[in-house]
């Protein structure tokens, strides 16, 4: 039962993570994942076959870590007002979304201190943290645009996934450590 209820935070902060990026380019003028079906909490339209069902798997089973990802939720900066400042506040939407609800869990957690609610924290913060890295194509890689020329963006959008892997062996230690601190900053606020 546990293990059900720890999958289920998982599934929604990932999913509530990329709804609020549709849901912030709805806002900003763009109807692309509304007219997609995708400003919805039901997981069967946020499965993606490979980065929901099999790199995780085949990640866990390797490595012990699992990594994957839910179907993106489209957008098309051709709508927006502002493009280069609306795709930021949209990149930024799923970040900050998992910031409130490792908030909100913290919360929980000072009512009823339960270790799922830990989880809730740590699940959110290691999303958030994770997404605002700076590799296309995590949400914080958005920012980039604004500093850097569009073909080299380009160029990294096509290595990404290379590169967060590498980030991934190489830094996680790192990575746990910041998350850590986090972590313990909620529970102890």
């Amino acid at each position: 039962m546990e293990t059900i209820l720890l999958l289920l935070i998982l599934l929604y902060s990932i999913i509530l993570h990329e709804v609020m990026h549709g849901f912030v380019a709805y806002k900003l003028g763009d109807p692309t994942a509304k007219y997609e079906g995708r400003l919805t909490l039901n997981p069967l339209l946020h499965i993606d076959p490979i980065g929901t069902v099999l790199l995780p798997l085949i990640s866990y089973l390797t490595t012990g870590f699992i990594f994957g990802f839910a179907k993106p939720v489209p957008y098309n900066p051709f709508y927006l007002k502002n493009p280069q400042r609306d795709s930021i506040l949209i990149a930024l939407a799923g970040p900050l979304i998992n910031i409130f609800l490792a908030i909100l869990f913290a919360l929980a957690y000072k009512f009823y201190p339960l270790a799922i609610f830990i989880f809730g924290i740590r699940i959110n913060l290691i999303l958030a943290i994770f997404n605002l890295l700076p590799i296309p194509p995590l949400d914080g890689s958005k920012i980039l645009l604004i500093k850097i020329p569009f073909e080299i963006y380009q160029y990294l959008e096509i290595y990404g996934f290379f590169f967060i892997f590498l980030f991934i062996f190489f830094f996680y230690p790192y990575f746990s450590l910041i998350v850590n601190y986090l972590q313990n900053f909620l529970l102890n606020f």
